[in-house]
């Protein structure tokens, strides 16, 4: 069975559930959006979970941004598909929705109260577009990459034996 992600804001405006089958928070992701949107220590931490298990308690107080990017992978600026989710009130990263993936949603692991397993290993990514001032901690066996992996969360989640059914 699925782990149940419990998650809030920082005011409780806004609380949701959501099953996961990929619960790890091993993947850090150092872009700019994800760094200025709730990266503080300079990266992020997205989990993967079932859009459609998605329970929000509080949508008044929900806020969507969707990013503009433009950099080396995107010369000319685009809108990012991507949906992130926020508390209008406080301010709290929450998730991100893609619509590409629509089966698919992303909660931010800082939004999540209930307990989550530890990695045996980390994914540094997007490095490449890193603050200068942001020092990774890069552990024994920790992977890392200047853009994206081809090893998607849920194939991590498997090969090391940490999926949940």
């Amino acid at each position: 069975m699925p782990l149940l992600l419990k998650g809030s804001c920082r005011c409780n405006a806004v609380r949701f559930e959501v099953e996961s089958h990929t619960p790890v928070p091993f993947m850090l992701c150092y872009c700019s959006i994800c760094r200025k949107q709730q990266g503080g220590g300079g990266f992020a931490i997205n989990l993967g979970a079932a859009y459609e298990t998605l329970n929000i308690r509080g949508k008044r107080s929900l806020g969507v941004y969707r990013a503009e990017i433009e950099d080396d992978e995107h010369p000319h600026c685009e809108v990012s598909t991507g949906e992130r989710n926020f508390c209008r009130k406080c301010g709290s990263a929450l998730w991100l929705y893609d619509p590409t993936w629509p089966e698919l949603v992303h909660p931010f692991a800082s939004a999540i109260d209930s307990d989550l397993p530890r990695p045996p290993e980390k994914v540094h990514l997007m490095l490449k577009y890193k603050a200068n001032w942001v020092e990774p901690d890069i552990g024994k066996g920790d992977k890392t990459f200047d853009v994206y992996p081809e090893e998607s969360i849920a194939d991590w989640h498997k090969r090391m034996g940490m999926w949940v059914d």
